[in-house]
């Protein structure tokens, strides 16, 4: 298993226009951190961008994860670069 990095953009006004979307994105981000998959996940201060950590077979799979969730499908996240990531420490 490898990790990746997420680093994204929301939409502006995210904080509003999450709210319906809200327990649907904590409740898959809760299923993919039981499963091992995501090791951590939050936005900035601001929630201006967003930042996560997963453990996966490849980068792929790691953007189709994200492709599916609610935030990227409604809009919420307007971008999202993933790369590989080597733990130092």
């Amino acid at each position: 298993m490898a990790r990746f990095v997420l680093w994204g953009v929301y939409c502006d006004n995210a904080l509003e226009k999450r709210a319906p979307f809200r327990e649907q994105h904590l409740s898959r981000l809760t299923t993919l951190k039981q499963q091992g998959i995501l090791i951590t996940l939050g936005p900035t201060e601001g929630s201006t961008h967003v930042f996560g950590i997963f453990e996966s077979d490849s980068l792929d799979s790691v953007r189709k994860l994200l492709e599916e969730d609610v935030y990227w499908q409604q809009g919420i996240w307007t971008s999202m670069d993933v790369y590989p990531w080597i733990q130092a420490f």
